[in-house]
């Protein structure tokens, strides 16, 4: 059994092994996405999430929660539409935004969804298919691809 650990960074998940590799080059990609980034769409860098319980004990499970919900904090809102998105796609998606047919959508967050264990996405779905800010994760049956 392939134990999966979420990347705090970026959401997609790795091996145990490849975690440790991937995690110093995802913060140094978002360093330099985050500088490119007009000053307004700018975040605060990630931190690894900690862990506490009552226990003093944690699992895969909660740490990969943990760690999921901090790759989502980094997204951005549509001022259109409302979606999330990282912030070096935000621009490319507003070009292409009407605003108009989905802006009751709430953030995956806001609607009461969380990560079933040991998946880390809403749907379920390994977070390693599941692509944030796209509308082709939120819904697989559709063929159509929203702007």
């Amino acid at each position: 059994l392939v134990r999966l650990i979420v990347c705090y960074i970026c959401g997609r998940e790795f091996g145990s092994h490849s975690i440790a590799i991937h995690e110093p080059k995802c913060l140094q990609k978002w360093h330099i996405e985050n500088n490119g980034l007009p000053k307004h769409l700018r975040r605060p860098e990630p931190r690894k999430p900690e862990i506490l319980s009552g226990s003093g004990s944690y699992t895969l499970a909660d740490e990969n929660e943990a760690a999921y919900y901090s790759s989502q904090a980094q997204l951005v809102s549509c001022g259109n539409c409302g979606r999330t998105f990282f912030p070096d796609r935000l621009p490319v998606h507003e070009r292409y935004c009407k605003g108009g047919s989905s802006a009751a959508r709430l953030p995956r967050a806001a609607a009461g969804k969380s990560p079933r264990s040991g998946t880390g996405s809403p749907a379920g779905e390994p977070l390693s298919k599941a692509r944030q800010g796209t509308s082709r994760a939120a819904s697989p049956v559709s063929n159509q691809v929203n702007y």
